[in-house]
């Protein structure tokens, strides 16, 4: 047995009860299961995307409750292998030990996000008020990890009713509202749970939150960060029977406010602001089919249809960017002796539209995968794992009238060892392919796609060990991920999506810490060295493909005070960098050190009422994250924003 960061994982498949099944994950990247049973524990860490390595980025509830995020950044602050970059929630990226989302499989309930409407804009919009978990994989993972994880996969996963309820009861409600200080903002949430039979039960959420531009740690207002959002949830889960479960749900989310030009880049002369709308509107499907006593059978059918749209009036006129995602994914798990099997299909069909004042265009992708994942316990103390998958994409670009059709299988080889019953050992290698798919929107019109575009191919290496026991927990890996043919339209180009060379992405993980009875400290260290044909990547050049934060340090403690007191620290802590090479010329990134602050309150014993403080950069530092666009100035006038200054939230939230 194995205890990976906070979580005991059983590793005999035997006793391995039916893999979790995500609620709602109707196309997520599930790897593998091993049963999980809770140890006492103040933080808990939901391990189910890797049966080899150890999780190390991963959110569940009770840091979302804790951190009380606003957007990606805050989500991911004690996450070491995922950087946030754009400053404004509108224009942040998410990157994976330096790999943009962009080549990462990201899904929202198992709907994935394929699709990219303009290139300066982030591309992953998500409410974090009612987020059960969010799983990462780092680098390209086994074939469970869906089409396109070059660089790993992100799955944000939703509440049920059921998590909702408390214990005994039929109906429930919860109302919060949080305001935030440097934004002047106050965010409303109104909850609706309930059980309507035995066997249904059904929710109904609205968010609504409307943010000044915040204000840097020197006091200066950022223009082009307000922002006024509405969060539309709802979704019914039905038990149809003892073996099958039925989940429906129903997500819409607005967003508006005043943006610059090129949103990732703070206000300038040639980047004034202008309105920007966006809107994304997703349903998923998820049936399961889960026999009692039945090893062979664990099936999940899994259907969804995604839209966005962004709209701007800007330098260039009006411009709608739109895109559409629709596809299923089919699996089966059988337990079949030392072998978890896991097998099944899935399909994607992307539209990405861009209509101005005077021309609309399209692009039109399809991906068909077929996948083969096997966890073999060949002895108690080691746990094989073996893949493959196979995916088929075609493009048809409606401007240059270019058509594509790649495939290509994909493998990957993975062991885990347990020396002790404290220390283990793990290595892996997978590889991932993408073939050309629809691109931004926004260039759809005036870029065209290169004849001879190659597909995407990547293999990532990583090995270490972890240790875990009663008291202290550690782990320390090391990775090195190549992705051939990148496809981007580097700045220069004549206006053509080609493929640009080799992205790498070198480094390596360090994590320690130790419980007491009431208190939790961690240390986590993280060193990333990411190029783009040779070149370091940079968020200017390498826009929509990667980017290097060299060395994060991330500390932690968080202290139960009695059963209604708990108090916290978060920091982060960025090297600085002198001199770094662009296009543009050589630019300093300076370091910078963050601390945030939370405590909670529960003023009754029965947890009807919850108060929280949250203080995010509590010494109001003034800096720029080195995942953002850098500061040119002044050679250029090209800057991305710098982070918010000093932000105290409070929050009261009543549930019965």
């Amino acid at each position: 047995m194995i205890i990976i960061n906070e979580v005991v994982v059983s590793k005999n498949l035997n006793s391995i009860s039916r893999p979790t099944v995500l609620s709602i994950a109707l196309m997520s990247a599930i790897t593998a299961q091993s049963s999980l049973a809770e140890t006492v524990q103040l933080e808990k860490v939901q391990v189910t995307g890797n049966t080899i390595t150890p999780e190390l980025n991963s959110v569940d509830a009770e840091q979302i409750q804790k951190l009380q995020p606003t957007d990606l950044e805050d989500l991911f602050s004690q996450s070491p292998e995922v950087t946030i970059g754009g400053g404004p929630d509108f224009a942040q990226k998410l990157y994976i030990r330096g790999i943009e989302d962009q080549l990462l499989n990201i899904t929202i309930d198992g709907a994935q996000q394929a699709t990219r409407q303009f290139h300066h804009a982030g591309r992953i919009s998500i409410e974090p008020e009612l987020l059960k978990r969010v799983e990462v994989n780092a680098g390209a993972g086994n074939a469970l990890s869906g089409p396109g994880a070059l660089g790993g996969s992100v799955k944000f996963i939703t509440k049920d009713p059921e998590d909702m309820l408390k214990p005994g009861k039929n109906f429930g409600a919860l109302v919060k509202g949080l305001f935030s200080s440097n934004t002047d903002s106050f965010k409303t949430n109104t909850s609706l749970f309930g059980r309507l039979t035995d066997n249904w039960s059904a929710m109904l959420s609205y968010t609504q939150s409307d943010a000044e531009n915040y204000e840097d740690g020197d006091g200066d207002e950022q223009l082009g960060t307000n922002s006024d959002q509405d969060y539309l949830f709802a979704k019914v889960v039905g038990q149809l029977s003892e073996s099958q479960t039925i989940r429906v749900s129903y997500e819409k989310r607005e967003d508006e406010g005043d943006r610059t030009q090129r949103p990732q880049w703070s206000v300038a002369d040639f980047n004034p602001l202008y309105p920007i709308e966006t809107e994304r509107e997703t349903v998923t499907l998820n049936y399961e089919l889960n026999p009692i006593g039945n090893p062979y059978l664990d099936v999940n059918f899994s259907l969804y249809n995604t839209e966005t749209e962004l709209f701007q009036n800007g330098r260039f006129g009006p411009y709608y960017g739109t895109g559409t995602t629709v596809g299923f994914d089919l699996r089966n798990t059988s337990i079949i002796g030392m072998h978890k099997v896991t097998y099944g299909m899935d399909y994607r069909e992307d539209e990405t539209e861009a209509e101005g004042t005077t021309s609309a265009y399209q692009d039109e992708s399809e991906v068909k995968g077929v996948y083969f994942q096997d966890d073999i316990q060949l002895t108690d103390a080691l746990l094989l794992s073996a893949g493959l998958r196979y995916d088929d994409y075609e493009l048809d670009n409606d401007f240059g009238g270019t058509s594509y059709d790649e495939s290509e299988v994909s493998h990957n080889l993975g062991v885990n060892y347990d020396f002790t019953d404290n220390w283990s050992a793990f290595a892996s290698y997978a590889e991932a392919f993408k073939g050309p798919s629809a691109q931004d929107a926004f260039k759809l019109d005036f870029w065209t796609l290169s004849p001879d575009l190659k597909p995407e191919d990547a293999q990532n290496v990583e090995y270490g060990f972890a240790y875990e026991s009663l008291t202290w927990f550690g782990s320390a890996k090391a990775y090195q991920s190549e992705i051939d043919n990148v496809i981007a339209d580097p700045a220069g180009s004549p206006r053509v999506f080609e493929n640009i060379g080799e992205l790498e992405s070198d480094g390596f993980i360090l994590e320690v810490g130790q419980r007491w009875d009431s208190l939790m400290a961690r240390v986590s260290y993280h060193y990333n060295d990411a190029e783009v044909d040779g070149m370091e990547a940079n968020a200017y050049d390498h826009n929509g493909i990667a980017n290097t934060v060299r060395d994060t340090l991330i500390a932690s403690l968080d202290y139960q005070y009695g059963p209604q007191w708990r108090f916290g620290w978060n920091a982060r802590f960025v090297k600085g960098r002198d001199n770094v090479e662009t296009s543009l010329g050589e630019v300093d990134q300076p370091g910078f050190g963050v601390h945030d602050f939370y405590a909670q309150w529960l003023p009754s014993s029965n947890e009807d009422i919850r108060i929280a403080l949250t203080v995010r950069n509590v010494f109001d530092k003034d800096y720029r994250a080195h995942a953002s666009v850098a500061d040119f100035r002044p050679a250029f006038e090209v800057r991305g924003f710098n982070e918010p200054g000093r932000d105290v939230r409070l929050s009261a939230a009543w549930q019965f």
